[in-house]
C-alpha cells in the first residue's frame, strides 16, 4: 500500500499544472472590460496608433473563458537595425530587448509558444491580398484566456520594451484564433502522462527495493 505514496506528488504537481495552466476565473465581466479599456485609451499603447482598440474591445466583449492561440506573422528587418538605445546591431538581437520582457510575462499568466516556425519559401496560394513582403517567422502563442492578454498588454513593464520590437520588425499583424482541429496533443494530456510514467516507475522501483531488502 505504501508504494502508491509516489503517486502523490504526482497528484499535486498536476494539480498546481492546472491551477496555472487553465483558466478558472471564467470569462471578463462587463465592468472588467470597461475599466481595461478605460486603461487601454490612456495608456501608451492607446496613444501610439499601433494597435486596433475597438478589434480589441470587440474580442474582450466576446469572452467566453476559454484559451486562444494568437497567430503572428513578423518580418525581422534585414541587417543592422538603430535599437531605442541608439546603437546598430542585427534586427535579430534588437527584437531580444522585447522578447525576454514578453516570454516570461506571458509565461507567468499560463501562456506559451505553441508554435514558432521560420518561413520556408514564398506564397503558394494567395489572392486578394498584397504582395508578400518577406516574411520572417510565424507565432502561435497560447493565452490562457483574453484577460490574461488585456493584463499582458497594460503590464507596465513593455513600456520601453515595444520600442524594441518596433525597431526591428517594419512588418507584423496578429489574429485570434481558436483551433478546430488539432493533432497535437494538449500540455494537459501529455503532463498528466508523463507524471503518471514517471510515478509508475517510481511504484515498481519501490517495490523491487523493498522485496531486495526483505529477501
Amino acid at each position: 500500500m505504501k508504494t502508491f505514496l509516489v503517486w502523490v506528488p504526482a497528484i499535486i504537481i498536476y494539480a498546481l499544472f492546472l491551477g496555472w495552466h487553465q483558466n478558472w476565473r471564467g470569462p471578463l465581466s462587463t465592468a472588467e472590460i470597461s475599466n481595461i479599456m478605460q486603461r487601454l485609451e490612456a495608456s501608451e499603447v492607446g496613444a501610439s496608433g499601433r494597435n486596433e482598440l475597438q478589434t480589441m474591445q470587440k474580442f474582450l466583449e466576446a469572452d467566453d473563458g476559454r484559451e486562444f492561440y494568437m497567430l503572428n506573422l513578423v518580418r525581422v528587418a534585414p541587417g543592422e537595425v538603430k535599437g531605442p538605445d541608439g546603437v546598430a546591431r542585427p534586427a535579430r538581437e534588437v527584437v531580444e530587448g522585447y522578447t525576454k520582457v514578453f516570454m516570461p510575462a506571458l509565461f507567468a499568466r499560463g501562456g506559451y509558444p505553441a508554435i514558432v516556425a521560420r518561413k520556408q519559401g514564398g506564397y503558394f496560394d494567395a489572392w486578394g491580398v498584397e504582395a508578400d513582403p518577406g516574411w520572417s517567422i510565424i507565432g502561435y502563442m497560447r493565452y490562457r484566456s483574453r484577460r490574461d492578454l488585456a493584463e499582458l498588454v497594460l503590464d507596465p513593464r513593455f513600456g520601453g520594451a515595444h520600442d524594441f520590437k518596433f525597431a526591428a520588425m517594419p512588418n507584423t499583424f496578429s489574429f485570434p484564433t481558436q483551433p478546430e482541429l488539432q493533432a497535437l496533443p494538449s500540455p494537459q494530456i501529455w503532463v498528466a502522462a508523463l507524471l503518471a510514467l514517471f510515478a509508475s516507475f517510481g511504484q515498481i522501483v519501490w517495490l523491487l527495493v523493498g522485496r531486495a531488502a526483505s529477501a
